[in-house]
């Protein structure tokens, strides 16, 4: 409870917190828990995780110096707090809003932000990384790395691990156990992690433990030896600082997160280890100090705008589904009919849609946790044993499996059907989120089929291909609402490699990919309204196999092509057309503009702020139209 003058306002450095007392400390948190909740409300953003860290933020900002010490975030959606408290608490209204605060630490935004993390799992590796630049150079300053338990399941994290053990280096790594990552996390290692020990259990657990010790050969004794050194030793053997120690980690722990004064004590513990690495482990509560978000902390992970005082959403004004609810009820519904389809996320069951398939068919659901790699191999092994596995990933999570995407599931030629979700731009969590690639790292897979739904209810067909093919075959789709068009009939197969013409026209074709068409048939309208002509629009629906006689007819008939699609040029759809039209000698003679996205990383907006700014809505097709109209034949990005 706030108990005196305003303190947050008077921050200017990290620093400061050094001074303060536990009841500063305990005012402090109440001013920044109120001030993230005021922020997020109005910009959307991640809220439960932030708030579940707010102590520890505090403890660590009072224990260690920032100026010198480097500390990271796994992953950087809990960075709000520490955002606040870093000399950016006047610019906080800015978060995720176009030109203001990225939602993730950016070493290009503030000193204090000593590793970008918007990707789960990375914090060890790189912390490691840091420690031996820091012996290298002779200093002796702190590394830490701050991990959630949902990110600690991820491979990256053990690799981390196993490595800082083998180095032996000083590293301190705090665990920040709340149970979740986005969703309840899965796996044994949560439930160890979250295994509560009664004194019974244990006594009996240590009388069998030793028995067993003692009767492996040669060594037995000596291990039950090791296992009697000391409380502190015996202890991690029933809890989870066995699993740390096995990696030559000093385990403390565990520790209440939410009590400064414990936190402070224990981080100094830790920095008083100075022969290798050590773990703390803390205990959480995911949207600690604002009653919507702790009781539904899943919901609250990743919100939109809401009424602070309720905690309820501010109304969508659109009425259409999302394009991830769409695929979540269609691939009930034919899993209904199919028994052979088992869905497959990585720790986003709510994100992808696929909780409604968890709820009906929870025998053939599997979450992975947070494992892009072992998901596509696990599901590949389905596949090569008859079953049709439907693996649901944003796109640029997607990109952690590249190389279980080559080799277990293309080489082999197996029907791996992949959901890329979140394709194209996704707004407000930016450069680290954008799903920029996937057309260009799927495409150039051998065996791989690409489908680019335009509307929810081409999702539904497209799904229904994909899971006919015997192949693997990704389908992409953006983050949001749909156009509002009728789902009607059963969804069917569609023909292989080819597209839709859309609008009949004349002059020139616009050949626009997935949720593109739709912008570039009122695109054509404006046009035909204003310039007196109407442009051809052609979804090409494929994006792998190309629908090569479709296009190569266009080429054939039309002497300018406008390619629009909301990926990266560089590698993407348009290349392919460009390279499939240079092979059959039908480049020349035609003037070819692209829209996409640049050879650069997008930055953090709203969707709509950053298609304009890239020139990809409606009224840009229109000027893009126009343009090309006066132009001299000649290939432009």
């Amino acid at each position: 409870m706030q108990t005196g003058h305003p303190l947050l306002e008077d921050i200017c450095s990290p620093s400061q917190l050094a001074e303060f007392s536990d009841s500063q400390l305990l005012q402090l948190a109440s001013e920044v828990r109120r001030r993230i909740v005021d922020v997020v409300s109005r910009n959307g953003g991640h809220l439960a995780p932030s708030l579940g860290v707010v102590e520890l933020t505090l403890a660590l900002l009072a224990t260690f110096d920032l100026d010198r010490d480097k500390l990271i975030w796994d992953v950087g959606h809990q960075s709000y707090a520490f955002k606040l408290l870093t000399g950016r608490a006047r610019r906080f209204h800015t978060l995720r809003a176009f030109g203001g605060l990225s939602g993730f630490p950016r070493i290009s935004e503030s000193p204090y932000d000593h590793f970008g993390v918007g990707h789960s799992s990375t914090s060890i590796s790189a912390a490691l990384g840091m420690a031996l630049a820091r012996d290298l150079a002779g200093l002796h300053h702190h590394v830490v790395a701050v991990i959630g338990d949902g990110a600690l399941t991820a491979g990256e994290a053990f690799e981390g691990l196993n490595l800082a053990g083998h180095m032996g280096k000083r590293l301190i790594v705090v665990l920040n156990d709340n149970a979740m990552s986005i969703s309840p996390n899965v796996g044994a290692l949560s439930r160890f992690l979250s295994s509560a020990l009664s004194r019974r259990w244990v006594r009996q657990a240590r009388k069998d433990v030793l028995e067993f010790l003692r009767a492996v050969p040669r060594i037995g004794q000596n291990l039950a030896l090791y296992a009697l050194r000391g409380e502190l030793s015996f202890k991690s053997f029933f809890t989870p600082g066995m699993l740390f120690e096995a990696f030559r980690f000093a385990y403390i722990g565990p520790v209440d997160g939410h009590n400064t004064g414990e936190l402070k004590r224990h981080l100094r513990m830790a920095a008083a280890v100075e022969d290798g690495p050590v773990l703390l482990h803390v205990r959480t509560q995911k949207g600690r100090g604002y009653a919507p978000a702790e009781a539904n902390p899943t919901h609250y992970h990743g919100v939109g705008l809401f009424t602070p005082e309720t905690g309820l959403p501010v109304s969508n004004a659109s009425r259409a589904p999302t394009f991830t609810d769409v695929f979540g009820k269609t691939v009930l519904r034919l899993a209904e009919q199919d028994k052979k389809i088992i869905a497959i996320t990585a720790a986003m069951p709510e994100g992808t849609g696929t909780e409604f398939f968890k709820e009906r068919f929870p025998e053939r659901f599997v979450d992975t946790g947070i494992c892009e790699q072992h998901a596509v191999t696990f599901a590949a092994g389905l596949a090569s044993q008859g079953y049709r596995p439907v693996v649901a990933i944003y796109s640029t999570f997607l990109q952690r499996a590249y190389d279980q995407i080559v080799h277990d599931v293309c080489l082999q030629n197996l029907p791996v059907t992949f959901c890329v979700d979140r394709a194209g731009l996704v707004g407000e969590d930016g450069a680290t989120h954008h799903g920029a690639f996937d057309i260009a790292y799927l495409r150039h897979i051998p065996n791989m089929r690409i489908l680019a739904p335009r509307n929810e209810d081409m999702l539904r067909h497209c799904l229904a291909t994909a899971l006919a093919l015997e192949a693997p075959c990704a389908v992409r789709y953006p983050r949001g609402s749909g156009y509002g068009v009728p789902l009607n009939g059963a969804a069917r197969a569609l023909p292989l490699g080819v597209g839709e013409v859309l609008l009949d026209g004349s002059g020139i074709a616009v050949i626009a990919v997935g949720n593109r068409a739709h912008p570039a048939l009122e695109a054509a309208f404006f046009v035909e309204r204003e310039l007196g002509f109407r442009p051809l629009v052609f979804d090409p629906v494929w994006l792998k196999p190309l629908p090569e006689l479709e296009l190569a007819d266009m080429a054939s008939r039309f002497g300018k092509l406008l390619i629009v699609e909301e990926g990266a040029l560089a590698g993407g759809f348009s290349s392919a057309v460009l390279e499939f039209l240079n092979d059959r000698g039908l480049l020349g003679g035609l003037s070819v503009k692209r829209l996409g996205l640049p050879d650069s990383f997008v930055e953090h907006g709203t969707q709509l702020e950053l298609r304009e700014m890239l020139g990809l809505r409606s009224r840009n097709i229109a000027g893009a139209i126009a343009e090309l109209a006066k132009k001299q034949d000649t290939v432009e990005a």
